[in-house]
């Protein structure tokens, strides 16, 4: 595609915080009518660039041109992206589900009023139909949002931030990971209304880490890689390996062959036993770990394997399959079920789903096991101070005391805290996403030794890591993920 026909271009977009070069001379450009996918892995620079576009973060340099308007990317703003056409869905959903699908788009829009204030519903309801035809949603305006499937509900979000166009411009329209939380059937359901407004000649710029939506859905594909541009490649010019190695920087053989000369170490017994579970993305996952054993499980962004951890903590419902902890089957209906059988989880995102930011470390340590504190009516405060101290000394945690704010920790010693966390129930299973993700060189050793000490008591642990050096560290059997399937021998020490 040409660029003399192209609606957005951004230029030398360049950001770092401190000495961290978060991105480094991006450069993109997006035509009319044309799906353009972003990939890259954790920590590529993919946020950062969305977040410059959306101008809640400024650019150490570069610019971003829309429609012929040019705005240097160090004055970016909310509004000026507004006012260039820029239009952003997040991954998070942002739909009211108890709210009408009416009332959902005029809280992106206005509320249509008359005398004294009061809103002109029928006008309201009249407006927001109009709306569902043009993009195609199958409702009625009066029914709440909860009422509409996953895809539609992200489909409601596009129409909210797209309703207002008046035609007078081409908007541009980006979505981040919109079909991460999806079922396979309901992100082809939405890939599908994608290429009829792209056919429209909508532009978009799609970020995914779906390897086979990429090239499903794709017309040009531009990839990062540690905050660098590797280039922009047209969707038949890719394959699934040549995908992986631009993502990865190593070849999808190189990363089977990264792990086959491994000699699995002796473990104890067998204390988890999967058996053809499957549940939202993840499709009939077959594996066992004895205790003591660090099993790993590598894969690309969208191949399962969070969610796999997700099935075996219960905050993700199970469709068929068997678990059993050490002989005895298990339902895994909740979280709650899963701490009671002595498994724990630390997720990838731990600011969001497992840190305490405003509490004090001690507070953080103590959530999970409050009955070992309780006395009758109260606390037993000097027996939560002293554990907490002791672990803090364990877990090599640097805090001034257990009062001090787990916010003002660096990353890797807030995880140090989560770790400390869930040993202090004794857990026969221990499920880690990203255990190092945004830690240092220092913290990730130290995190790392934790991990194998936790093993050598017998404590079973699954881990979860977008780095093959880390799996190859810290693992006695690696498997991979692909496509919410387990690949690979169970028996070996291989990623397959």
């Amino acid at each position: 595609m040409s660029n003399g026909n192209a609606l957005l271009q951004a230029t030398g977009i360049s950001k770092s915080y401190g000495a961290t070069q978060a991105l480094n001379e991006m450069a993109l450009t997006l035509c009319p009518g044309e799906i353009h996918v972003l990939v890259g892995g954790n920590g590529s620079g993919k946020s950062t660039f969305i977040k410059i576009l959306a101008g809640v973060e400024q650019g150490d340099s570069g610019e971003i041109t829309v429609s012929g308007n040019t705005v240097d990317a160090r004055h970016a703003n909310p509004d000026t992206s507004w006012k260039m056409g820029l239009r952003f869905v997040h991954q998070r959903s942002s739909i009211f589900p108890d709210l009408a699908i009416a009332e959902n788009l005029a809280i992106g829009s206005v509320f249509r009023t008359g005398l004294g204030g009061r809103i002109q519903w029928k006008e309201q309801y009249q407006r927001a139909h109009a709306l569902l035809e043009k993009f195609h949603i199958d409702a009625d305006p009066r029914d709440l949002a909860s009422t509409l499937s996953p895809a539609k509900q992200t489909l409601l979000a596009i129409a909210r931030a797209l309703q207002d166009e008046d035609g007078s411009g081409p908007s541009v329209l980006v979505l981040d990971e919109p079909t991460a939380s999806l079922p396979r059937t309901e992100a082809v359901e939405l890939v599908t209304a994608l290429r009829g407004y792209a056919a429209r000649g909508q532009a978009i710029l799609y970020v995914s880490h779906r390897l086979d939506e990429i090239l499903t859905v794709a017309d040009r594909v531009s990839v990062l890689r540690d905050g660098d541009y590797s280039g922009t490649y047209a969707r038949d010019d890719l394959t699934h390996d040549s995908l992986v190695e631009l993502i990865a920087g190593r070849s999808w053989d190189s990363l089977v062959a990264a792990a086959s000369d491994r000699e699995p170490r002796e473990v104890g017994r067998t204390v988890l036993v999967v058996n053809g579970l499957s549940g939202a993305a993840v499709r009939d996952a077959t594996f066992s770990v004895g205790a003591g054993e660090i099993l790993g499980i590598a894969g690309l962004l969208g191949s399962g394997r969070s969610t796999l951890l997700r099935l075996l903590f219960g905050a993700v419902q199970r469709e068929t399959g068997t678990v059993e902890l050490e002989g005895e089957p298990i339902e895994l209906a909740s979280p709650v079920e899963a701490m009671r059988s002595r498994i724990a989880f630390v997720p990838e995102d731990r600011l969001r789903e497992a840190a305490f930011a405003d509490l004090t470390v001690q507070d953080n340590l103590s959530i999970a096991n409050v009955r070992r504190y309780w006395r009758h009516a109260w606390i037993d405060r000097s027996l939560e101070r002293e554990t907490s101290a002791s672990l803090l000394k364990e877990f090599k945690v640097k805090a001034s005391s257990p009062n001090a704010v787990l916010g003002g920790l660096s990353g890797g010693n807030q995880q140090k805290v989560m770790l400390a966390r869930w040993m202090q129930r004794n857990p026969r299973l221990l499920l880690l996403d990203e255990p190092t993700q945004g830690v240092d060189v220092g913290a990730r050793s130290d995190i790392h030794g934790l991990l194998r000490d936790m093993a050598a008591r017998g404590t079973a642990c699954v881990v979860v890591s977008s780095d093959p050096e880390e799996l190859e560290l810290l693992c006695d059997r690696i498997l991979v993920m692909r496509n919410g399937r387990l690949a690979g021998d169970n028996d070996g020490a291989q990623i397959a």
